[in-house]
């Protein structure tokens, strides 16, 4: 299955700095701002983000990891025995200004299940939503708040991140068309 690539690693840490200081200007600094990553990819990006936010203020800006799969409303059609994996927030979220931080956008879903799994942490005075990729197709009312890029896709095509932590390989984002068998496919 082959990609076109749509953002390289240069483009991609661009797009991570522009986030940053958007960022920060929209919460008028790092007071009261926490930043917490959906696993996987989405943790990485949000602790680029806390490198840039860090080089840029000076100041550490409180991170944490989010775990979304018991919150997700296709648990049963993800996989029959699904792996949960550990949600570490080690601060307090309450009264925070919280900027969620997942990979790709796409029907709001998981974002959906981020926001449920937060209130169980706390109550923020504030979320919102920094993605690397939004690709369309909501199939909720929610808006990203700080975007990477845009892109344009068709139903039948995924997005696929790939960074070089998790991955092993140079950063990129590549669009490739999917499976025909594809039910759901790989960005939800």
């Amino acid at each position: 299955m082959a990609g076109t690539k749509i953002m390289d690693q240069e483009a991609i840490r661009r797009a991570v700095l522009r986030m940053s200081h958007e960022i920060l200007e929209k919460n008028k600094g790092v007071e009261r701002l926490g930043l917490i990553g959906i696993r996987t990819r989405g943790v990485i990006l949000a602790h680029r983000i806390k490198d840039a936010i860090k080089a840029i203020e000076g100041m550490d800006v409180p991170t944490g990891i989010l775990d979304i799969t018991l919150y997700r409303d296709d648990l049963t059609l993800v996989a029959t025995s699904p792996v949960v994996r550990e949600t570490h927030i080690d601060f307090d979220i309450t009264g925070m200004k919280i900027v969620l931080v997942d990979d790709v956008f796409f029907t709001g879903r998981t974002i959906r299940a981020g926001l449920d799994a937060l209130v169980d942490f706390g109550r923020p005075a504030a979320i919102q939503l920094a993605v690397l990729v939004d690709r369309g197709h909501r199939e909720l009312p929610i808006r990203a708040d700080f975007v990477g890029k845009n892109i344009p896709t068709a139903q039948n095509q995924d997005v696929q991140v790939i960074l070089g932590e998790s991955d092993g390989k140079t950063d990129e984002v590549v669009l490739k068309d999917a499976p025909e068998n594809n039910e759901g496919g790989l960005n939800v």
